[in-house]
């Protein structure tokens, strides 16, 4: 992240996750963070893009969110996110993309016996929306303030 923004470029299939994400982290109060696209003024600090593999170690890996020096990696699983896939509908991608950008964020799994959240580790616990929770707006002040 440079100066209170995470700049992206897209190289994905799912632009509406994308952009739901987006919204998601920055709407209600969640403002300390931009999500502006890479441009010429930029540096790339997140690259969307997606994978299409059931193989070790994405077997059952709807996204992963990887931190490396220079841009970090957010991938999408189109084997599992993908038009009539397990989770190929609208929600589910949004809500995947909405997590994984979580981990972007600074944010780590949470226990879903503690408390609903956004970055709970597995789908079934997230909240359908694809929205951060009221504890994940709470976590995201204390990080970002």
């Amino acid at each position: 992240m440079d100066g209170g923004e995470i700049a992206w470029e897209d190289e994905s299939r799912f632009d509406d996750a994308r952009r739901h994400a987006h919204r998601a982290w920055s709407q209600n109060g969640l403002d300390r963070v931009k999500f502006p696209a890479d441009d010429a003024s930029r540096i790339a600090d997140l690259e969307w893009s997606d994978v299409n593999t059931t193989r070790s170690p994405w077997t059952d890996v709807l996204g992963y969110w990887k931190g490396q020096r220079g841009t970090d990696t957010l991938r999408l699983n189109r084997a599992y996110l993908g038009p009539g896939k397990r989770y190929g509908d609208t929600a589910s991608r949004r809500m995947v993309a909405a997590h994984e950008l979580g981990h972007a964020l600074g944010f780590c799994h949470k226990n879903p016996e503690a408390y609903r959240s956004l970055m709970a580790p597995k789908a079934f616990d997230m909240p359908s929306n694809g929205k951060p929770t009221y504890r994940d707006r709470k976590n995201y002040h204390a990080l970002w303030g």
